[in-house]
């Protein structure tokens, strides 16, 4: 058996890590998974307070390594899940309709899952119809840009002319409401009317 060479072996020439650097990336490692690991368990209702607790701290690490994704999307029990429904009367007379995610069109799969996120994080931002007027109004500043890059988008692809944009958010029935018939209807939030130069009405 060759042996290495005695420089290798020599414990002066490359020492062990020291016990407080082991401690100190082991440490690191561990902070990094308990990030990857809490943003599903913390998410939306039914999330347990416990995780939510425990996720406080993580927060700027999650936001600075964009770790915030939503698998609960696809978890045992999902929320309802959302569209926004477009109508385009072009300038030409001519009028559109379309939806964002569109499984239909959206091709490949993967453009409608990039979609799907869009009018998802959308959907997190914009309060209920019965929510008070202050909190509406303060609520659209985070909102409002990324629905004017939305309309801007679907005038560039379909034209120009009025574009109006509604939050569809589709309810979802459990088994025995399905046998019973009593699922309710969609809940719909207009989220205003939009031209090329930006938005010109609610």
């Amino acid at each position: 058996m060759t042996l290495p060479p005695a420089t290798l072996r020599d414990p002066s020439v490359h020492p062990a890590p020291s016990r407080s650097w082991r401690l100190v990336v082991s440490l690191a490692i561990g902070v990094y998974l308990a990030a990857v690991v809490m943003p599903p368990l913390a998410g939306p209702p039914p999330a347990s307070e416990l995780a939510g607790a425990m996720m406080q701290p993580l927060r700027p690490l999650v936001g600075l390594l964009h770790l915030g994704h939503g698998y609960r999307f696809f978890a045992p029990n999902p929320g309802p899940g959302h569209t926004i429904r477009w109508t385009l009367t072009r300038t030409d007379g001519v009028t559109l309709t379309g939806s964002i995610p569109d499984a239909v069109t959206d091709r490949p799969r993967l453009l409608y899952h990039r979609r799907f996120m869009v009018s998802e994080k959308i959907a997190t931002l914009v309060p209920p119809l019965d929510a008070p007027a202050d909190v509406r109004d303060a609520a659209k500043r985070d909102w409002g840009p990324l629905v004017r890059g939305v309309a801007t988008n679907v005038l560039r692809t379909h034209g120009d002319g009025r574009l109006s944009l509604e939050l569809v958010e589709h309810y979802l029935p459990a088994p025995d409401e399905v046998l019973a018939g009593t699922v309710e209807p969609d809940v719909v939030t207009p989220l205003g009317v939009y031209e090329r130069r930006g938005e010109v009405g609610r």
